[in-house]
């Protein structure tokens, strides 16, 4: 009872803001908080998958208030102060963890919520049941298999895997910070600067109430630096930061032929058929090298300055490691490099229905043809003015565009009809220049950590809300991505590699521990 009672004085010793050491070098410190995490690997990941544990789609309500709590129960076991704020939505999390004479205050955006699931898709699991397995699992592939959680002194090997969704995306920011804040405690490192985090849990659905919750609580939101914490380093796995990511809009096109299915047979060659109409219309805006035909697509862009460029040269290319990791040969026209073609707007046909497949095929003229489109934005461009030069070029093409269903007039009237409807939560793409002072001091505090400089991303291909941040608390936004970039984002069979869990404890701790 004695050796129990002291060990919980010093804890509390440990933990106390006054007591929380000299600073060290933060090259010494992330050895520490190695040592740290070494000694905890099991604890770390316990408290992971209790995470993971609580499904997150954010529809999903009852299980969304779950995670709230759990997640402040672990916040606030870490000395954070937090709230858990409501919007017409979703709650968002708010904590913040203080220090004496802080250097800046700074702020970091990790979203709660995951994409929905089809547990049929995962290859010997569940969504939310996480698992262990000894290496990645290839597409179609169902070995490796899981394998038990290590117990005793067993020790994580870092190419193993935990499979559950929201792994990558993106739970494991949040067990990786708050991992950072109890090694650099523990082994008696100064917290230079104070810590806030912010916790939405809608980014999957657009985070349609974000903007309300940084109105409503942009005081307690201030701060110098913001790092948006969400989607994958780059292929090489070393620590990256991102500048900016891409902003993105979407639309559903309709095309419409016969007001019913009608026999192939009896009415092929003369009835209009909208897979064939809407195929051509898609093929109408792009051309075999790739480039976007819709006047004036690429009109609005900001393009790079000489600094931003020079950095993208020095990006190692992983081109053909990626086609060959995914399997295809050519690109989209072959044009440009992967790291230059994400620095432009695209325009990607997400899906195309038409008819039925498979077992319930039949031999019919469809009545109707949508594709859904997406477009990925970059600074400069308005998302309601790319969608209206989309709605211009089908006009083009001789297309009457409606909104609405068409009735027995407008069909009758117009022999090619097209229905446009637009996605109401798309934002645009936002950038910052690489010579700005803090991404500076960020870059300085991670090449000591790691021995050699961040890979630098002007842009992420992706798209995260960034905008709302400057434009409701006119802060500086970083991106700093943990996951591996094959984590199955978005996808089935999910995973996080264990060793980029491993080191983004590290990058976390080297940002928070900067000068």
């Amino acid at each position: 009872m004695k050796h129990i009672i002291i060990i919980a004085i010093l804890s509390i010793i440990i933990y106390s803001p006054e007591m929380m050491g000299k600073p060290k070098s933060t090259k010494k410190g992330i050895e520490n908080i190695r040592q740290y995490r070494l000694a905890h690997e099991q604890a770390i990941i316990k408290e992971f998958c209790d995470l993971l544990s609580i499904p997150n789609v954010a529809e999903d309500k009852e299980n969304i208030q779950k995670n709230t709590v759990f997640i402040k129960q672990i916040m606030e076991k870490r000395g954070f102060e937090v709230q858990i704020l409501e919007t017409p939505g979703n709650p968002v999390i708010i904590g913040e963890l203080g220090v004496k004479k802080p250097r800046n205050t700074l702020l970091f955006y990790i979203h709660y919520d995951g994409q929905p699931v089809t547990p049929s898709q995962w290859t010997d699991s569940e969504p939310f049941k996480p698992v262990l397995r000894p290496g990645k699992l290839e597409a179609g592939a169902s070995v490796p298999k899981p394998i038990p959680f290590p117990t005793g002194d067993e020790k994580y090997n870092d190419d193993w895997r935990i499979y559950a969704r929201s792994t990558g995306d993106d739970k494991a920011p949040i067990i990786a910070l708050l991992t950072a804040i109890d090694a650099i405690r523990t082994q008696g490192l100064a917290l230079n600067n104070n810590i806030k985090v912010i916790l939405d849990g809608e980014e999957e659905n657009g985070s349609p109430n974000l903007p309300y919750a940084l109105e409503k609580y942009k005081s307690l939101l201030k701060a110098d630096i913001l790092f948006m914490c969400d989607g994958p380093t780059y292929y090489n796995g070393e620590p990256t930061l991102f500048l900016g990511a891409r902003g993105i809009t979407s639309l559903s096109i309709t095309v419409y032929g016969p007001n019913t299915n009608l026999h192939s047979g009896h009415y092929g060659n003369w009835a209009p058929n909208p897979a064939i109409k809407l195929s051509q219309l898609l093929a109408s805006m792009k051309d075999k090298e790739g480039n976007v035909l819709i006047k004036g697509f690429y009109d609005s862009c900001i393009q790079l300055n000489t600094k931003e460029l020079e950095a993208v040269k020095t990006i190692p290319p992983f081109d053909e490691e990626i086609k060959d990791l995914y399997g295809f040969s050519g690109t989209d026209g072959e044009q440009k490099p992967l790291m230059e073609s994400i620095l432009l707007p695209s325009l990607n046909i997400n899906s195309f229905h038409s008819g039925n497949t498979g077992k319930q095929m039949s031999t019919i003229i469809p009545s109707t043809a949508t594709a859904t489109i997406d477009i990925r934005l970059v600074k400069g461009n308005e998302p309601a003015k790319m969608v209206q030069r989309v709605v211009d070029h089908v006009e083009m093409q001789g297309f009457h565009v409606v909104t609405n269903e068409p009735d027995k007039e407008t069909r009758m009237k117009y022999p090619y009809i097209a229905k446009i409807t637009a996605e109401e939560n798309g934002y645009r793409a936002s950038r910052i220049p690489i010579d700005t002072p803090a991404v500076q001091r960020i870059i300085k505090a991670i090449s000591e950590n790691s021995g050699s400089k961040p890979v630098l991303i002007p842009s992420l291909g992706g798209s995260l809300p960034i905008y709302v941040f400057e434009d409701y608390l006119h802060i500086i936004a970083v991106g700093l991505p943990i996951a591996n970039h094959d984590n199955n984002q978005h996808q089935q069979n999910e995973n996080i590699r264990v060793g980029h869990l491993w080191r983004a404890i590290e990058t976390f701790a080297a940002v928070t521990l900067m000068e």
